[in-house]
């Protein structure tokens, strides 16, 4: 194995380089190998240093699985003081991501070029953090108090062109020439006698910082929040870069930063971290299964759910015909996907040619032989098992060989559904989210003849879409729906012992959660849980855990598809 940091000279530029595959995280050894490097060039005869990386990216971030450890040194706050105080000039020389801890290692240095398909980007607070070593106090110093609260409380990354525009970075140097043209602006630097330029000499003025702005900063942030705490201290911190001197700044911005990584908030988010990342790998599937190729779908169904699958395939530039009952019903649908992607673009998420790219991707027809040379056909109709099988049955007989069939179902037997079939290894359970082209959730089920290259094609087309997805195997309700089964049933019995809708959703929207379970049930139809109920005969004869769902059902408040449910 090659070090994690290593050292070469050339035309008296020194270039520190990080070796520790696959993200080059900031490691205890990488941290050591820099600050050994670092520390040693300071003696030698280079005139500059520059801090690279090998492989796809820079530094793109801590090593988070170090948190909750005991801390190895040198911490990162002492290698980026050795760094900053270096008697000669040191050069971030960036190229994919420098995220996070890898950015600040960035901001330390002197001086700042990239390549132009890089970003650079604050991302801690993703995981209810906040940049722990400096980047609150260096990026307001550098770019503005209002570019630091945007830049560091959203957490996304930026671009090379407009890193550069507000002073984040230095240059821009050629795409496949990073360490020549870093060398060569090292050269530059020098020989202009360019000063040490320390971000941390930076003063901010105050009366520059309009009267308030802090607490409306908070203020709209708590909106958004949903019980997170990260957001609000990283306004603290801000403010204190304004406020304090860097020394203090810095300070404060560590104190914080150690209430947040012990804080039950951020403990939550990196499991999810960590459990989304777990979820892709499957037991006894390797790496090297192959995988079928998926250049075209069909979605059976055109309403809520339906629409929404079909918006998703859509979205990932991959054509997909819907297939409903009647003429009205198909227009009906397509003009709901229309709608959609017209509140989306109005939001400013979308534009408009790309709103029309989307639109003609996504065809409909009432005839199942328009879908005769589909690679992949996803079911979403009703919740009745003998539709099902009898839909898979007309599936099997005009769908090409090698096509995947997926059912959408949240709960019913897919060896069932498959077993409809002649062809059962090509038969998986793909059970989305409501609204499909929102949640970010992929049930993928796997039946017990499904074959290995259909799974791996289901979990690779999933993530290709933009789904985090987990793998179930058939049980009633899989994964999701067990789970909202508890909670769900608490809800309903709360509204028999006199709370209204809206106080049990305000109440799980406080804890965190982005839409209470009785406004989800009127968004995914009472009557999915009613029919569902029908066929179960585990539930107690007493009627009173879905008595207000059943009662709603029954008078034809069926949500938002009949414009009246609990709401």
């Amino acid at each position: 194995m090659s070090e994690a940091v290593s050292y070469k000279i050339i035309d008296n530029i020194g270039v520190i380089s990080v070796n520790n595959p696959p993200v080059n995280a900031l490691a205890q050894v990488v941290r050591a190998g820099l600050l050994k490097h670092v520390t040693a060039a300071q003696a030698d005869n280079t005139e500059a240093l520059i801090i690279a990386c090998e492989g796809r990216t820079f530094i793109a971030g801590a090593d988070i699985t170090e948190f909750g450890k005991p801390p190895q040194g040198p911490g990162l706050p002492e290698l980026l003081a050795a760094i900053e105080n270096s008697t000669k000039p040191i050069i971030a020389a960036i190229h994919g991501t420098a995220l996070g801890g890898g950015f600040e290692v960035a901001l330390a240095c002197h001086y700042r070029c990239a390549i132009a398909s890089a970003k650079v980007g604050l991302p801690e607070v993703k995981l209810g953090l906040l940049p722990g070593a400096g980047g609150t106090q260096r990026v307001p110093r550098i770019a503005g108090v209002k570019v630091a609260l945007d830049m560091i409380t959203s957490g996304n990354p930026i671009a090379a062109s407009k890193a550069l525009a507000l002073g984040l970075i230095d240059s821009v140097v050629e795409e496949n020439e990073l360490e020549a043209g870093a060398i060569n602006y090292g050269k530059h630097l020098v020989s202009s006698g360019a000063p040490l330029k320390r971000i941390r000499d930076i003063s901010i003025d105050p009366s520059t910082v309009e009267a308030g702005f802090f607490d409306a900063a908070r203020e709209q942030l708590a909106k958004r929040a949903r019980g997170q705490i990260a957001a609000d201290r990283i306004v603290s911190c801000i403010q204190a870069a304004v406020d304090l001197p860097m020394d203090a700044g810095l300070e404060r911005e560590r104190e914080l930063f150690t209430e947040l990584v012990t804080s039950p908030e951020s403990a939550a988010m990196r499991h999810i971290f960590f459990a989304e990342r777990q979820a892709s790998k499957i037991k006894n599937l390797s790496k090297g299964t192959p995988v079928r190729e998926i250049k075209s779908a069909a979605v059976l169904g055109g309403g809520t759910m339906g629409g929404g699958i079909a918006m998703c395939f859509a979205n990932a530039g991959i054509p997909v015909k819907m297939i409903e009952i009647s003429d009205e019903a198909l227009e009906r649908g397509l003009a709901i996907i229309k709608k959609n992607y017209s509140i989306t673009m109005k939001k400013g998420k979308l534009t408009e040619a790309q709103m029309e790219q989307c639109m003609s991707l996504v065809s409909g027809s009432t005839d199942y032989g328009d879908i005769a040379n589909a690679d992949m056909v996803i079911e979403a109709v009703f919740e009745n098992l003998e539709l099902k099988k009898e839909i898979f049955v007309k599936l099997d007989a005009i769908c090409k060989p090698g096509a995947i069939l997926a059912s959408n179902t949240s709960y019913q037997d897919v060896d069932a559904i498959a077993a409809a079939t002649s062809r059962p290894q090509d038969v998986l359970g793909m059970h989305f989210f409501s609204p499909a082209n929102v949640m970010k959730l992929l049930e993928v089920v796997r039946g017990a003849e499904t074959a290995d290259d259909v799974l791996a094609t289901a979990m690779l087309i999933g993530k290709k879409i933009g789904k985090v997805c987990a793998l179930s195997g058939v049980c009633y309700g899989f994964i999701g729906n067990r789970m909202l089964g508890g909670y769900g049933r608490e809800a309903q019995m709360l509204m028999m012992d006199g709370c209204t809708p809206a106080q049990v959703d305000n109440a799980l929207e406080g804890f965190g959660m982005a839409m209470g379970p009785v406004a989800m049930s009127d968004l995914a139809g009472l009557d999915i849980g009613y029919k569902a109920r029908e066929n179960r005969d585990d539930i107690p004869d007493d009627p009173k855990p879905y008595g207000v769902a059943d009662m709603l059902v029954e008078m034809g408040r069926l949500g938002q598809k009949t414009g009246g449910g609990f709401f």
